[in-house]
């Protein structure tokens, strides 16, 4: 029971999963030549279909996880530790969304490009992380029970109003904000829809951690999430169409029409009932090391393949170039390079900060007196500035 409690490995082992389908995916969907892009063959239909799952699950199973801690600890609101950790590594995970995105050789030519300020996975993450940290505080501050009914109204919110809101510009905003709002601009994902799976995760984590010590606590959770699953993928579209029958209201035709947002939920149930089912099959070391190392992973794998900093990444040479047979070779070999650099980096990793911070504090012992020197400098001419202007007398 403790064990069960303490560490979710089954949700270690999908996050392992996600990360290493999001870096094939990554791999094959820009590397693969076009000519054999076929939407009537149907590996390529499952492997595209699949692929299309993993953004949900990763979105999901991270607020799964960071609500989990938030909520176990016994202090609450600002009390609680992992508020202000939750605060830290939103902002963490923003900054390092567009450290990746940064160009040297445009930063030394005084320029920042229009890409610096496109917005990826790493950017919604710790958007959302934020946002579910301030969900969690307001419901403190109203009602603790209230947490549940903010999370999951959040996630129908947005799922249901998305037809409307998915064709606005947001011209309105700078073009750095509305980034995070439209995909007009470039950005990959935007925090609206995605934060809905995100709160879904906080709030299947809040149930999760209200019945932990159920006798039957998986055997339940799979067969609701099985049952949800299957309603989801091939009923929900059905239940839109009915309920504009109904109601008269066209936005449940609208949902319908492109019901992605309810089908790719209903995917992530079968994903959460899949790992549960097999939780004992997924205490393999390196598998939880994967799941617990998908930061580093992500940055690496985002060198390696977009050339964040110089641009000269795999992307750049192979775009849409590389034949079936490579392309699978090459995303093999993709995710063991990634995965296996990145578990290297995490067993060396304080050894790194350590070496890092001894660096620094040289670099700063080195560059204090010209700073001195440079300080005063400017104070000279700047006094003699303004006593050229009369603004100072003597």
């Amino acid at each position: 029971m403790e064990k069960k409690t303490t560490r979710l490995y089954f949700v270690d082992a999908m996050r392992a999963w996600a990360i290493l389908m999001m870096l094939q995916g990554h791999f094959i969907d820009g590397l693969l030549d076009n000519a054999f892009r076929d939407n009537t063959d149907i590996t390529y239909t499952i492997w595209k279909y699949f692929r299309g799952i993993t953004a949900p699950v990763f979105f999901t199973v991270s607020g799964f996880i960071f609500t989990y801690l938030l909520i176990k600890v016994p202090q609450k609101g600002w009390q609680n530790p992992r508020v202000l950790k939750g605060i830290k590594r939103g902002l963490q995970l923003l900054f390092i969304g567009y450290l990746l995105r940064a160009n040297l050789f445009g930063l030394l030519q005084g320029e920042i490009y229009d890409a610096f300020f496109l917005v990826d996975v790493l950017h919604c993450i710790g958007l959302s992380i934020l946002g579910i940290v301030g969900i969690y505080l307001l419901a403190h501050r109203m009602n603790k029970a209230l947490l549940s009914v903010f999370l999951v109204s959040v996630t129908l919110l947005l799922f249901l109003f998305e037809p409307i809101y998915d064709s606005w510009t947001f011209g309105f905003l700078p073009q750095a904000l509305a980034n995070f709002l439209t995909k007009d601009n470039g950005s990959v994902f935007t925090i609206i829809p995605w934060f809905g799976y995100t709160t879904f995760g906080a709030f299947l984590s809040v149930m999760f951690t209200k019945y932990k010590d159920h006798k039957f606590l998986y055997e339940y959770a799979i067969s609701l999430s099985l049952l949800a699953g299957l309603t989801l993928i091939f009923l929900s579209s059905d239940f839109f169409l009915g309920l504009t029958d109904i109601t008269g209201i066209t936005l449940f035709t609208d949902i319908a029409n492109n019901n992605y947002l309810f089908i790719r939920l209903g995917d992530v149930f079968m994903v959460f009932a899949v790992f549960m089912l097999f939780r004992r099959l997924m205490t393999n070391a390196t598998l939880l090391k994967i799941g617990q190392s998908t930061l580093s992973i992500y940055i690496i794998h985002f060198i390696i393949l977009y050339g964040s900093f110089t641009g000269l990444g795999l992307y750049r040479f192979f775009n849409h170039q590389l034949t079936p047979a490579l392309a699978i070779s090459g995303a093999i070999t993709f995710m063991v390079v990634c995965s296996f650099t990145a578990l290297l980096y995490e067993s060396k990793k304080a050894i790194i900060k350590a070496g890092l911070r001894r660096m620094l504090k040289s670099l700063y012992g080195y560059l204090l007196p010209w700073y001195t020197f440079t300080q005063r400098l400017i104070k000279l001419y700047l006094f003699k500035l303004l006593r050229s202007f009369r603004v100072l007398k003597g």
